[in-house]
């Protein structure tokens, strides 16, 4: 877009939507309120920015973090002061955990009555600041150009997150005649020469190494070199948490999760390797395992952690090569090397690639029930093409999906590594704004479920229809999971009464199914698909079969021989 130059007297709220569509902002999702109706008078009339109206900010900023991640841009999303506010620190810290750039606008109170504590006034730099990469007020129109574009760099250089820009009332409606700047260029660090000749060392003399690849920051290109880069070294390559779609799963180096979402036996293979190469990942608790696989400080691997932000680098596990490089730029510099010499290690990354396949298996005696997850798992497989994205809440539901779905192109694969409930259902939402021609799947559990299911209004009033799966076993489940590990029996704060989901879809207009039996779900999911609107199926799962591998009995059984 040309940039305006000084002579034309605009509002505040003018300056910051025009500030919008110079960074490229095409949509963007608000809750709205009256401490910013300023901005929303700006964008009246305005078919260059599409506002998407949502039904709770958590909800927002949630669908806006799965919109930046499906389209690369940064997510940006409007809330009123005070409890606007508060409501958005979830996704917020969300966005924070995935290295997501949002830029959140929040309304504020006017500037004639700060420090007098006036109805829902808050210091926002103080509020947000632990929770976003950066927090800034406005305090004069003139200033906005320059702290807008300072936002949207903030929040894509480097390691990407969050970014905060408090906007006061009366400001969005001063006049003035500033002049715009450019748009924001995303600066990521490349990968010194010296490293890489490091690493190529390193490589040189290992015999059990592997890779770790999650994180943010990633782009279709920089998963294709990922791949290339695996496939000519022959290296095993394994999926952070909730990151299974930055290689092909069927490619012969993907060895599936690893940690908290592994198997036991790939774990205990990967506690024998000698060289890590952790790329994009902050190496955290559910990364490693709870710092099994890595030790803190100093693990017993050689270590290369490839990251583009130095002040992460070694926060918890010191790595032996430290490279400060953003994910693509370090990629595409590896797959220009030479290829090393892979015979030493090629049966150990076939051994660990033939545990990850054995595991596409169901385990014994959780197949045949009433309704075999197992069996939905292998029938979307079957009909959903390769584009599909898939939403997941956090819940031991998602093991499901974890271990029995394979991903084949990125972005496909949006869950919170924060472990936040209440994700999947606006992130398929906004997903689904992003691409409406793909197949989105959205999974929850019933307890994720009513935290932010609301957000199929915003579907059914925008016209796209992700399919949402709700996991219902009548429980908190992951909680359950650790009550009947540490306290068998003794169960207390985890059961749930739930509604029927089927019709509570349909108040909000959208198709909604019941499915009970495992013959009943191909057919409920196929009407989903052909309804044409945002679809709902209850799939009321046996409360025993609480995890891919275990019962509710089993897990009382470990607590009995510990």
């Amino acid at each position: 877009m040309k940039k305006r130059t000084a002579g034309r007297r605009r509002t505040g709220g003018e300056i910051v939507v025009d500030a919008l569509r110079i960074h490229g902002i095409e949509t963007v999702f608000s809750v709205p309120g009256e401490s910013f109706l300023g901005v929303l008078d700006a964008l009246y009339g305005r078919n260059d920015i599409r506002v998407i109206t949502c039904r709770h900010e958590g909800g927002a900023v949630h669908m806006a973090s799965a919109y930046a991640r499906v389209t690369g841009k940064p997510g940006v999303i409007f809330v009123s002061r005070g409890p606007g506010a508060c409501h958005a620190t979830i996704g917020l810290h969300n966005a924070q955990e995935d290295s997501t750039p949002l830029v959140l606008l929040v309304g504020q109170v006017p500037r004639y009555q700060e420090y007098r504590d006036p109805i829902q006034e808050m210091d926002y730099r103080k509020f947000l600041a632990p929770l976003c990469k950066w927090v800034v007020q406005v305090e004069r129109p003139n200033r906005i150009p320059e702290l807008m574009k300072q936002a949207f760099q903030r929040a894509c250089a480097g390691r990407a997150g969050p970014v905060a820009v408090a906007l006061p009332e009366d400001m969005q409606t001063e006049r003035t005649d500033v002049a715009d700047t450019g748009p924001y260029v995303a600066v990521e660090p490349g990968a010194e020469p010296r490293a890489l000749r490091e690493m190529q060392a390193l490589l040189s003399r290992a015999k059990r190494p592997f890779v770790i690849a999650g994180g943010g920051g990633w782009t279709p290109e920089a998963c294709a070199d990922l791949e290339k880069f695996a496939a000519a070294n022959r290296l095993p390559v394994g999926a952070g948490f909730r990151c299974q779609d930055r290689i092909d799963n069927a490619s012969d180096c993907y060895i599936g999760p690893i940690a908290g979402s592994g198997p036991k036996e790939t774990n205990d293979l990967l506690k024998t390797a000698d060289l890590v190469l952790a790329i994009g990942t902050r190496l955290d608790d559910d990364t490693t395992d709870q710092y099994a696989l890595l030790e803190v400080p100093v693990p017993k691997q050689k270590l290369i952690q490839v990251f583009p932000d130095p002040d992460e680098i070694g926060r918890a596990i010191h790595p032996t090569l430290p490279i400060c490089a953003g994910v693509g730029n370090f990629l595409r510099a590896a797959t220009a090397l030479k290829p090393v010499d892979s015979a030493r290690w090629a049966a150990w990354t076939k051994r660990l690639r033939q545990v990850y396949v054995s595991r596409l298996q169901p385990t014994k005696g959780m197949v045949g029930r009433r309704l075999d997850m197992t069996a939905v798992m292998k029938h979307l497989g079957e009909v959903l093409p390769p584009e599909a994205i898939i939403t997941t809440d956090a819940g031991t539901f998602s093991g499901w999906v974890q271990r029995f779905h394979r991903f084949r192109r990125f972005p496909t694969h949006l869950g919170p590594t924060s472990g936040s409930m209440g994700y999947a259902v606006p992130a398929a939402v906004g997903a689904s704004l992003a691409h409406p021609d793909r197949p989105v799947i959205g999974f929850c559990g019933d307890g994720g479920a009513l935290m932010t299911g609301q957000e199929i209004a915003t579907a059914v009033q925008y016209g796209v229809k992700p399919i949402i799966i709700v996991v219902n076993n009548n429980m908190y489940g992951s909680i359950r999971v650790h009550q009947e590990r540490d306290y068998p029996r003794r169960v207390v704060g985890t059961d749930l009464v739930n509604p029927d989901f089927a019709a509570w879809a349909k108040s909000f207009g959208a198709h909604g199914e019941t499915v009970r039996t495992t013959k009943e779900f191909a057919p409920a999911f196929a009407r989903a698909r052909k309804s044409g609107r945002p679809a709902v199926l209850e799939l009321r799962v046996e409360p025993e079969l609480i995890t891919t591998d275990r019962t509710i009995a089993q897990l009382r059984g470990i607590h009995r021989n510990r």
